[in-house]
């Protein structure tokens, strides 16, 4: 990419990978070394660029705007040098902890350097990446003394004004400058000691393109965009959004403590309502939050969050990057929302889309391209910058400006409405020229190690990562990647690309085609328990049966495609239970568990389907009459007394609880001892639980053998089949299971599955019963005075080793005998309750086995600590 804004424009050898290459993919490798080591090598001889500082005219009508630090910048070659040490850049530590990698060392050194060069431009001429990334504080519109200076990127337009209804929409007297660099500026002086542009007034960029005609844009920096609800079709106006101190939302409290673990409960503000209607800010805060705590949730990630001007995209054409979507409220209402959040002890991410933007002309980016070369834009130019499956625009991650523009988004964010991390959207289409498109991904590293691979959209996003935390160190950044780059989820000190977790994005596809597929004879229990713990060496994952893509028209939730159609009749706890509700109800329970406890170290949810809501999303559009009826959550039938959604509801909520109280999701303790093909179990260890999967349709196991670490007494800690779950109550919970130890210690193969002790269990058919280690060296407590999770004694868990020196252990069958997990947690136990599910008072009421909870330290950690509602951390 060469030009005066690219990253690294400097020779030929600096020219991206092209996607449109003919190159056989079967010679990738050698060929690709070779120009990763010329790129390498061009990089350490010295090739480098410097910035050009912005000066505006001295002649504008409203006077020369001044400025501490450059606005934008050109790149010129340069025969300065700034290298990497030679110890970094021979030494990158993600090849110490994958060494497959290492034919690929040029590309890492290759990508780091433009990453390292990034940065040290960033600190000589913008004062440091986190200095460049307050972009917001220079363009759109911002107070400096005695008025508002309003700025704005527009290389190609012609002539520019500001309009509105300040000045009734006439730029005639507000004429902007243009500087060398493309950046338009005026600024409008205070009138009367007022604001010349009032609070909450349209306003709109006006520019003349190389063609003579006149067009009307939204500011790109806006930071509130609004539509005339009655007309239809309607284009969006900016807003100038500030709001006096008396009307600014302050906020009242901290951000909670990241979690060991995120639990994540997916929602989206607009379809939470039950009424077929657009739900507000407020209302969410006040109505679903409460819901997603009780739900013993620590993590909510908002969709749709940046202003769309098409409802129906779900969020994911975006047309106004800085703007809070109109449709649910005020960006003061959304302070709100996160305030409240962080009252009940609850983290917010933000679904943050930087893969693409709205094709949208009218109201978005796309507007401002009009006659412009790829320098020149926020996209690139041509296919390249096209998204076809998409219908969306791409940004061209080597433009100066485009990183001012994105990373400062991810700051704003960030500060303003204080979120605590993202979840990115589309990385795939970011990493690739392909964006993934036609694309089966099948782990060989060339795949991801080539001429397809955009680095300037790598270079990004270490940019992105390094900024979120730098910010805000605890923030929790998540990437949704199908493709499953190596190093995507490790630090960019290491060589990495730095984000937190990874989606295991694989797991609900695999539950889909099972569901689609196979009757439950077919299912391998082999095949299950690998797709389910394949995921690589200390890059963390974020596991999910289902989100909001399974829940869109067209497709079926996991609830849906069990029921079906008896979800409209067969719900009620009035007539007895068809054989499909009770395998729909029993498998529903077991495939969200076994997703938590085994795919990954934290786990998310989409709205709704924590109690198995019915049918599909179907946004409101031409094809449905622009209805509402599907776009929004029916939360009358958890609430109903008498309907089976409550014992789905319940059950989310007890294995949420039972995290909480034996953190299982941040252990790196994880051992699959058994996948009993014939007897369809499964049998694994996760921290110091032992976890027993029964889906045979039918059989039920009374003396099963299962494998455990630790000898001693073990009890139930969470039971499937429990009433409160709208089980059959087939599992005693106050019997004790006694180990016995199993072959010659320390002779692993002696053992009963790699096992060294073991202890026999009831297994009833399509249940999980999970069982933990008593410690009978504490004197037990009065089970009665403890009721509820909400009174449950917590123990600190004690730090996780360093991340290195963990592991995923598998082990089908006989496989090498792992060590001994880290510093333990004390259990939960409950009693069966005897009610009938039935004849439940009521849905608050409705307590899981660990419910009522004995929690206790070891001897050698014996501080306990009582439950104050947040986040145990």
């Amino acid at each position: 990419m060469l030009g005066s804004l690219s990253l690294l424009a400097a020779p030929s050898a600096f020219r991206p990978f092209s996607s449109s290459s003919t190159r056989n993919r079967s010679s990738c490798s050698t060929t690709d070394h070779q120009l990763a080591r010329q790129l390498a090598a061009e990089c350490r001889r010295g090739s480098q660029i410097l910035l050009r500082r912005h000066v505006f005219p001295r002649n504008s009508v409203y006077g020369r705007v001044s400025y501490g630090s450059p606005i934008s910048a050109v790149m010129v070659q340069d025969t300065s040098t700034m290298t990497v040490s030679e110890e970094d850049a021979e030494h990158i530590r993600i090849l110490d902890v994958d060494t497959a990698l290492l034919p690929f060392k040029d590309h890492f050194q290759y990508r780091i350097k433009k990453y390292v060069d990034q940065k040290t431009l960033f600190e000589k001429h913008e004062g440091g990446l986190e200095e460049f990334a307050k972009g917001y504080l220079k363009f759109g519109f911002n107070k400096e003394d005695d008025g508002i200076v309003y700025r704005e990127w527009a290389p190609a337009a012609r002539e520019a004004q500001i309009v509105g209804d300040f000045n009734g929409w006439d730029g005639s007297n507000h004429q902007m400058e243009k500087n060398q660099f493309g950046v338009w500026s005026i600024k409008i002086p205070d009138s009367e000691g007022k604001s010349a542009i009032p609070h909450n007034s349209r306003v709109k960029f006006r520019f003349k393109h190389g063609d003579g005609v006149w067009v009307d844009r939204i500011p790109a920096w806006v930071k509130y965009a609004t539509v005339d609800p009655n007309a239809f079709g309607a284009p969006y106006d900016g807003v100038h959004w500030d709001p006096p101190p008396s009307e600014r939302y302050e906020f009242k409290y901290p951000r909670p403590p990241k979690p060991k673990a995120p639990r994540i409960y997916e929602a989206h503000v607009g379809m939470s309502s039950s009424e077929p209607r657009i739900n507000s800010y407020r209302e969410f805060a006040d109505e679903v939050l409460p819901r997603i705590k009780a739900n013993n949730y620590n993590t909510v990630q908002l969709m749709a969050v940046m202003e769309h001007s098409y409802y129906a995209s779900f969020g994911y054409h975006v047309t106004n990057f800085f703007s809070a979507s109109s449709r649910s409220g005020t960006p003061e209402d959304l302070k709100y929302l996160i305030d409240k959040a962080h009252s009940l002890g609850l983290r917010v991410l933000m679904d943050v889309v930087h893969s693409h933007a709205s094709n949208n002309v009218t109201d978005g980016l796309n507007g401002f391209d009009v006659g412009q070369s790829s320098q020149e834009s926020y996209f690139h130019t041509g296919e390249r910058g096209y998204h076809k499956l998409w219908d969306s625009r791409l940004f061209n991650y080597g433009n100066w400006e485009v990183l001012r523009f994105l990373l400062s988004n991810l700051r704003w964010w960030l500060e303003e409405f204080k979120f605590d991390g993202f979840r990115f959207d589309g990385v795939t289409s970011m990493l690739y020229h392909h964006h993934g498109i036609n694309m089966a991904f099948t782990g060989n590293y060339n795949e991801y190690f080539s001429e397809a691979t955009d680095v300037d959209a790598v270079v990004y996003l270490m940019l992105a990562n390094s900024l979120i935390h730098s910010i805000l160190p605890d923030a929790t950044v998540i990437a949704e990647d199908v493709s499953g780059m190596p190093g995507l989820g490790r630090p960019v000190s290491e060589g990495g690309i730095g984000f937190d977790y990874r989606l295991a994005m694989a797991i609900p596809d695999k539950w889909i085609d099972y569901l689609k597929n196979k009757n439950d004879e077919e299912w391998s229990m082999k095949d299950l328990s690998w797709n389910l713990t394949n995921r690589r060496y200390t890059e963390k994952c974020i596991s999910y049966a289902e989100s909001h893509d399974q829940s869109i028209v067209g497709d079926k939730t996991i609830a849906f495609f069990l029921m079906d159609k008896e979800m409209y009749s067969g719900m009620s706890c009035l007539t007895e239970t068809s054989p499909a509700i009770e395998r729909g109800i029993a498998l529903h329970k077991m495939i969200h568990f076994i997703t938590m406890a085994l795919g990954g170290e934290g786990y998310l949810n989409f709205m709704g389907n924590e109690f198995g809501h019915p049918e599909w999303i179907d946004f409101p559009r031409e094809g449905n009459g622009w209805s509402y009826e599907k776009c929004r959550r029916q939360w009358n039938l958890v609430d109903t007394d008498h309907l089976r959604y409550k014992f789905m509801n319940a059950f989310d909520r007890a294995m949420n609880a039972l995290d909480d109280n034996f953190p299982f999701l941040s252990s790196t303790k994880q051992i699959v001892s058994c996948a009993d093909e014939e007897n369809k179990v499964i049998v694994f260890e996760r921290g110091d639980l032992v976890f027993v999967f029964n889906f045979h349709p039918e059989k039920t196991y009374d003396g099963y053998k299962v494998g455990c670490d630790l000898p001693g007494k073990y009890r139930v800690a969470l039971d499937t089949d429990a009433w409160e779950f709208g089980g059959h109550g087939r599992v005693a919970h106050d019997v004790d299971h006694f180990t016995s130890p199993e072959g010659i210690p320390g002779v692993p193969e002696t053992n009963f599955n790699n096992r060294p002790n073991s202890f026999k269990v009831l297994s009833p058919s399509r249940t999980c019963v999970v069982y933990y280690k008593v410690d009978e060296s504490l004197k037990e407590t009065n089970e009665a005075n403890l009721s509820g999770v909400d009174v449950t004694l917590k123990v600190d868990a004690p730090e996780q080793e360093n991340v290195e020196e963990s592991t995923i252990l598998v082990a089908h069958g006989a496989e090498e005998n792992p060590g001994e997990t880290n510093d333990r947690h004390l259990a939960s136990v409950g009693k069966k309750s005897q009610n009938d599910g039935a004849k439940r008072e009521s849905i608050e009421e409705t307590a899981s086995v660990v419910d009522k909870t004995i929690a206790a330290s070891r001897l050698d950690d014996p501080e306990v600590e009582e439950d104050d509602g947040m986040s145990d951390e």
